[in-house]
């Protein structure tokens, strides 16, 4: 969290839109001789013009039938493969006043083809962001947020926390955000009063209130897979915190997996959608050298305050007395297991990875999460999935965004190879759409070069 806060301040230039968009607001935009994978199905059209106009798909159809108009911007697109955005949905924007960061973030994660985030940890000003970004003042991915999380420290009452959950509803927040910390007494009144109000918890699993409190209680999304793993755990009412370990991380090899089918079942009855966040596991919790991550590529977009802050916090974990490198590869392989139950059991699972976050860049490590699905037994298509198809379905979306169909949402990735065979071809991209604009390679390089830190 330390190295999150650093980053937050540190994020000052502010992006100038200086170079072009492609705007369809008013013209229509083709896409021609493009590959096409509607995710609809497992499938890929070939040779495929798509025509958008207005932040609207207008038709999909063979390229030597498509009919457009005759001052149509034309992208020639032949040999690329065009998918849905992709959603982001554990992201942290900068919880502070000055909007301008924000912004930054917001490229980082538009540049890399995500189209849609849920910002995780709520602050005043997202509810302006969020506007902005809706009216078009602001280019950035469609918008959605908590509000300041409910934890030991916010909500340390019942009645402190009824009122803010009833403050929050009234602001006009998406969700609420669930910290550790909170007690079985203020989880009760935040799950009592959230659904007076009608608004959905989701995030962490505290410590006190555990997996099956947590079920019984109907969160919309459980994150992290918090509380999974000490669930299974044995005895686990006579353990501490600290023995456990952040995600169970100490105690995975006392895991009951005979418990696994009781845990899957729960969260299919309720209907809670799953955020793995695997990347964060695998990038700070593995026993992998920092210094290799930190030398990764986009890393560059970093403040080096807060990649030194990042190699600490790794390093200061596998100094843990109760780090053993042997037991972490067995509960990532763990984590990985549960992942791939929960696809198995048709448990909702959703694209997220915890950015900006130990190792993980904005944008950039949303493409990592998609190959650490796939890592986890999901085929690239399932991976896809849970970015594109099952982010519209948890939205109540399905028939406006997720898929490439004609009526639907342009919010489009243009890539250079074909995920479904490699799914490192997601983070291939030649140029992305959000509704009427167009980010050409050309933009999106010059975006990103306005922000490289180191």
């Amino acid at each position: 969290m330390k190295s999150f806060l650093l980053f937050l301040c540190i994020l000052t230039t502010h992006l100038s839109h200086a170079q072009k968009l492609i705007n369809a607001a008013q013209k229509e935009v083709v896409f021609n001789h493009v590959h096409v994978i509607p995710m609809d199905r497992e499938r890929v059209l070939e040779n495929q013009a798509v025509v958008v106009k207005g932040g609207k798909i207008v038709s999909v159809t063979d390229a030597s039938k498509a009919k457009y108009a005759s001052n149509a911007i034309v992208i020639e697109a032949r040999g690329k493969y065009l998918i849905p955005g992709l959603a982001e949905m554990h992201a942290h924007v900068p919880p502070i006043d000055d909007i301008e960061p924000m912004k930054e973030v917001l490229m980082l994660f538009a540049a890399n083809g995500i189209t849609t985030i849920r910002g995780m940890l709520g602050h005043p000003r997202h509810l302006e962001l969020r506007s902005k970004v809706q009216s078009g003042e602001i280019l950035g991915p469609r918008f959605y947020t908590t509000g300041p999380s409910f934890s030991g420290q916010s909500a340390k009452t019942p009645e402190q926390t009824s009122q803010m959950v009833r403050q929050q509803k009234q602001a006009g927040y998406d969700y609420l955000k669930i910290h550790p910390g909170l007690t079985r007494e203020t989880f009760a009144a935040m799950e009592k009063t959230a659904k007076e109000v009608g608004i959905p918890f989701v995030g962490h699993v505290p410590f006190e209130v555990g997996i099956w409190r947590a079920i019984e209680a109907g969160y919309s999304s459980i994150d992290h897979l918090d509380g999974f793993i000490e669930g299974m755990v044995p005895g686990m009412e006579n353990m501490t915190e600290q023995q456990v370990g952040l995600f169970g991380m100490f105690v995975a090899d006392k895991a009951d997996i005979s418990q696994l089918p009781k845990l899957m079942k729960g969260l299919k009855d309720k209907n809670i959608w799953v955020v793995p966040t695997q990347a964060l596991a695998e990038r700070w919790f593995a026993p992998v050298d920092p210094q290799q991550l930190q030398n990764a590529p986009e890393m560059k977009y970093m403040p080096v305050e807060t990649s030194n802050n990042w190699v600490n916090s790794k390093k200061n974990l596998q100094s843990n007395p109760q780090y053993d490198k042997v037991k972490m590869e067995k509960y990532i392989q763990l984590r990985r297991q549960l992942i791939l139950e929960c696809q198995k059991n048709g448990v909702g699972l959703l694209l997220g990875c915890d950015a900006p976050q130990i190792f993980n860049v904005p944008g950039f490590s949303t493409h990592h999460e998609l190959a650490y699905m796939v890592a986890a037994g999901l085929s690239p298509y399932e991976a896809l999935r849970t970015g594109t198809v099952n982010v519209a379905k948890y939205l109540n979306k399905a028939e406006q965004t997720g898929v490439i169909k004609a009526g639907a949402v342009s919010d489009l990735v243009l890539l250079n190879g074909n995920p479904l065979a490699d799914i490192n071809q997601s983070a291939s991209i030649e140029g992305v759409m959000i509704g009427a604009q167009y980010m050409d390679k050309a933009y999106r390089e010059a975006a990103l070069q306005k922000l490289v830190k180191q």
